[in-house]
């Protein structure tokens, strides 16, 4: 895809919205080239834009004080990065960082308060994308407590595949044991026996996924739950046989 063909609606979210939204923010958006490794934010920044995902991911990741760290989720084109900045929080602990090179829509953090504070549309949207946020977070952590390497390499896999349009990653094994928080030799461990297997084929520093439903056959209960979750909370579906669906009506106030 050249940069010339890039839409605001290949990002799920910003397609989700209502075409009044739409003509309101669509012509403040800039499209951000996103190089793999770019830092988007460190721990306790201020944030003033937010950025929709097209063709990348970005992990995002705390970070210990002797530098060691762990991914906590994954944000591709079914969400957005800088949820606190319209939560009120304006910063966060976590680090965010382009594990999947590409572009995203950027747009300036007022303009989204602005609609936000509209309590419509985007409001809504917006929250129920944040729990989904949540509860992939929750799962990521009980996931790296209580599960095999291989099992996390599978969730990881298919989560950032979701989150991608083909079902290609360009992405080392370093970086790889960087996000899961693991030693480098468990992930070249892991994805030998994938490769062996059939599931995937790894050269050069790019993972091709060759077997979608044994990738899911052989990952833990914790991408199903993340994938549920993900499924009830937003108006489309990730991942394959995406299918958009209208924002539900907010309820109304009985009293």
């Amino acid at each position: 895809m050249t940069q010339q063909n890039f839409q605001p609606t290949h990002n799920h979210l910003l397609r989700a919205l209502p075409a009044e939204v739409q003509t309101r923010l669509f012509p403040h958006l800039k499209l951000f080239p996103l190089p793999l490794g770019k830092v988007l934010y460190e721990s306790g920044d201020t944030m003033n834009h937010v950025y929709f995902p097209v063709d990348s991911i970005v992990s995002l990741l705390y970070v210990m004080q002797n530098g060691a760290s762990a991914e906590i989720s994954v944000v591709g084109n079914e969400g957005l990065i800088g949820v606190s900045l319209f939560m009120g929080g304006e910063s966060t602990p976590s680090r965010a960082i382009v594990q999947s090179a590409g572009h995203a829509w950027q747009l300036a953090g007022t303009r989204l308060k602005e609609e936000f504070n509209r309590h419509g549309d985007l409001l809504f949207l917006m929250l129920r994308y944040t729990q989904s946020l949540i509860t992939q977070m929750a799962q990521t952590a009980v996931c790296n407590r209580h599960h095999a390497i291989d099992q996390q390499l599978c969730r990881w896999l298919l989560l950032s595949l979701d989150r991608l349009p083909g079902n290609q990653l360009t992405m080392t094994q370093e970086l790889i044991a960087n996000m899961l928080g693991v030693r480098r030799e468990g992930v070249t461990e892991a994805a030998s026996k994938l490769q062996k297997l059939g599931v995937i084929e790894y050269s050069r520093g790019k993972i091709t996924v060759l077997d979608r439903p044994k990738l899911e056959s052989l990952s833990c209960e914790c991408y199903a739950v993340v994938r549920k979750e993900t499924d009830r909370l937003l108006p489309y579906s990730v991942g394959p046989g995406l299918a958009s669906k209208p924002i539900a009506e907010p309820p109304t106030d009985p009293l």
